[in-house]
């Protein structure tokens, strides 16, 4: 981050005792100065971000948050502090207790998700402020960047704010982990800086004031504070791995002169830090699960060789962010000729970082920090799925923006500032900019298709997208050329399978995911997809098989859970059925829907009272559930309710006009009440919404025969038995029918 101290005999000449008060009025601007540049950081990173906040969950982030059954209770804290390994927050409490925060404050809405990434950032983006103004005032840095310290401060962190890059560490909801852990990596740092600040008998807040006396001084709070963040950290994300050691780094070049002479000093601060990778190593036990390390059938060498090509890229997006890509592919080289390139200009980057850490030790500090945060990403450790992933550059870009600004300040003085000014309102446009792109799903994944047209990985979550939007036949062609691009992609085939289903494509839809299970015999979200196939298809027994397969592999998949009950009420067992729905409602009590699935299934079993309760649940957990309304009608109905089940009824066309069942209930109501004309219009509108539906033709046919129009009865009856030809009551009424006109005489 600068100039350094002269060496002495191989070592880093320690700057000599700092007096009582070290810090002259000179280099300490006032703390207006100072709250007005983390206003401006604060300014700086809304303007940039102010459109990212309705962008929707992508990719890992319904998992991560709305689908992760361990955030749904903030208490007690054990299940929150025990994520589910494939969740992408596996292995990482503090992460996924973050998440609960969110979802006990607003549910599933993703407005607030954006919030508290943003905040976070912000909240980073202050730290680095401070970290690299105490920094600058640092006696190696003093004499030459002491006067500017709280503006190169301010240029640098506002440019690491708004730098595009970032875009992916706080836009992408589940990145979160990244930009938290951060957090934390920053505030270990500081909070130690500040330690070694108050043990040399000043605080540069304090300006020319001794500490303030107190039973527990601050340089006794800021020590543990360290160590405590650096503890967080390591519950965040396994890269703070490296914090302990950049902190020992900072100290040799920063403060004490010496690794012994840190070690000397600090030697219990020291065991302290490094107490904290006893709880990484244990969140890490699990690693191998998540899709990280030797067993995921991708060689050291070879990851080795590709993060050379990944490290001088991030490098080059750090100076020239384009074009930005959210997933680069698994792509792994297999050739080491391609690679010579970068591995060369990678060797060229790490001998410079080592000369200087060596001779300069100041700019050699930043080399250091580019390096050993990228290490544990970008080494010989395979992440198979992901070998370059923007994110990853979250805080090593720190060591860039500050080297950078520091070197064209030493270059241009104070013509410097303009140029920064320009440079940060560019950043936060293209960051702006970039923020669009994740305005949804489908806009996302587009952007990375077209810019990867070769990597399988974004066709698959495009056509997924485009299921989900209802754009079917895209969706279609999407997975079709993943799996052109990588014939043995067992999540393509599978998505594909179920897309397939969706369109009554079965016999297809059934190849596709048992070649998925083929090539992936325990892959859960295929044994479910092939049991909905299965049970659209009419094969039950199979379709259950299935099911059961999937939570034996996976007890907490709970859409499983679910659809195996649905296919249990389905066989007219009952009995199963409300088991089923009875083991996902204690897994998630505070679900409507496993509410409202157990009320029907209890409903289908003539157990109408607790139907009704359940169906109340429901309603209460969520006003606007309108099948559940419509359900709850019945069960009022069913009991002889009359005014409650219209009331429901009512309810449920006002938030859904156009189901037709509810449609129908409500006439079957009326006729009951006696009200038959308006029976006959509850039934035409159903019908509208719904021609093909037998028992509103044969409701309205009955309900015409009463009133006096016999003719236009058996023209319903008649349409009721073209929809289903076994429908022995519409046969009966309508053959009784025929009987009776013909019976009467002719006029």
């Amino acid at each position: 981050m600068g100039a350094a101290s002269k060496r002495q005999n191989g070592r880093i000449a320690p700057a000599k005792a700092p007096p009582a008060f070290p810090f002259t009025p000179s280099l300490l601007p006032s703390p207006a100065a100072v709250v007005i540049g983390g206003g401006i950081i604060v300014l700086a990173a809304l303007a940039a971000y102010q459109n990212s906040f309705s962008g929707p969950f992508i990719f890992d982030d319904m998992v991560a948050t709305v689908d992760n059954p361990t955030i749904r209770h903030l208490w007690p804290l054990g299940p929150v502090l025990s994520p589910p390994a494939g969740a992408g927050v596996g292995g990482r409490p503090l992460l996924n207790l973050s998440f609960a925060i969110n979802y006990a404050l607003g549910g599933g809405a993703v407005r607030g998700y954006h919030v508290f990434n943003l905040a976070v950032h912000v909240l980073a983006g202050l730290t680095l402020y401070g970290l690299v103004r105490r920094t600058l005032l640092r006696p190696a840095l003093r004499s030459r960047f002491g006067p500017e310290a709280t503006l190169l401060a301010l240029v640098t962190a506002t440019l690491w704010v708004v730098h595009p890059l970032q875009t992916e560490a706080v836009t992408y909801v589940s990145q979160r982990a990244e930009s938290l852990m951060g957090l934390f990596y920053l505030l270990t740092l500081y909070c130690f800086v500040r330690g070694v600040e108050y043990a040399e008998g000043g605080s540069r807040t304090a300006e020319i004031r001794p500490p303030p006396a107190s039973d527990l001084p601050p340089s006794r709070l800021w020590t543990p504070a360290s160590v405590l963040c650096c503890l967080l950290g390591m519950a965040t994300k396994e890269v703070m791995v490296s914090a302990p050691l950049m902190i020992l780094s900072y100290d040799r070049t920063f403060v004490a002169g010496t690794f012994r002479e840190a070690w000397r000093r600090r030697r219990r601060f020291y065991l302290g830090l490094a107490s904290t990778w006893i709880l990484l190593g244990y969140l890490m036990a699990d690693l191998h699960k998540r899709g990280v390390g030797f067993g995921t059938g991708v060689s050291s060498s070879a990851y080795a060789l590709t993060e050379c090509r990944v490290i001088v890229q991030y490098l080059g997006l750090a100076f020239w962010p384009h074009p930005l890509v959210l997933d680069y592919g698994r792509h792994i080289v297999g050739r080491i000729v391609s690679m010579v390139p970068y591995v060369l200009m990678l060797a060229a980057l790490l001998s410079g970082a080592a000369v200087a850490w060596w001779r300069r030790p100041g700019p050699g500090f930043a080399g250091v920090w580019f390096f050993m945060i990228l290490a544990p990403g970008s080494s010989i450790v395979p992440i198979a799925a992901q070998a370059m992933a923007e994110h990853r550059m979250y805080l090593s870009l720190a060591a860039v923006i500050a080297l950078g600004v520091l070197g064209v300040r030493i270059l241009a003085g104070r013509w410097a500032t303009a140029g920064f000014a320009t440079l940060a309102v560019g950043l936060g446009f293209l960051t702006h900019q970039r923020n669009e792109d994740y305005r949804s799903d489908v806009a996302i994944w587009t952007d990375t298709v077209t810019k990867r047209p070769g990597n399988a990985t974004a066709h698959n979550n495009l056509g997924y997208a485009l299921t989900r939007a209802q754009r079917t036949p895209e969706a279609i062609a999407e997975y079709r050329e993943a799996l052109r691009l990588q014939p043995d992609y067992a999540e393509a085939r599978s998505n594909l399978g179920a897309t397939l289903t969706q369109t009554g494509q079965f016999a297809a839809a059934i190849d596709q995911l048992q070649e998925a299970l083929r090539l992936q015999p325990n892959y859960v979200e295929a044994h479910n997809n092939l049991g909905t196939a299965l049970a659209q298809n009419g094969q039950f027994t199979a379709a259950i098989a299935q099911f059961e397969e999937a939570l034996r592999l996976n007890p907490d998949f709970y859409q499983a859970r679910s659809n195996l009950a649905s296919v249990l009420a389905q066989t007219g067992n009952a009995a199963a059925a409300i088991k089923q729905n009875e083991e996902l409602l204690r897994a998630q009590p505070d679900s409507a829907d496993a509410h409202y699935k157990l009320g029907s299934a209890l409903a289908q079993a003539g157990r109408v009272p607790e139907a009704l309760q359940q169906f109340q649940a429901a309603v209460q957990l969520k006003p606007d559930f309108a099948e559940a309304r419509n359900d709850l009608g019945t069960a009022f109905l069913v009991e002889g309710r009359m005014t409650e089940a219209a009331a429901q009824y009512g309810e449920a066309l006002r938030l859904k006009p156009d189901y037709a069942e509810a449609h129908y209930n409500l006439g079957c109501l009326l006729v009951k009440t006696g009200r038959l004309a308006e029976a006959v219009q509850s039934f035409q509108a159903a019908l509208r919404l719904r021609p093909n539906y037998p028992e509103a033709h044969f409701n309205l046919g009955f309900v015409l025969a009463r009133t006096g129009h016999p003719e236009d009865a058996v023209a319903q009856y008649e349409e009721a038995l073209k929809v289903r030809p076994d429908y022995a009551p519409a046969r009966a009424a309508l053959d009784q029918l025929r009987s009776s006109l013909a019976a009467r005489p002719v006029k």
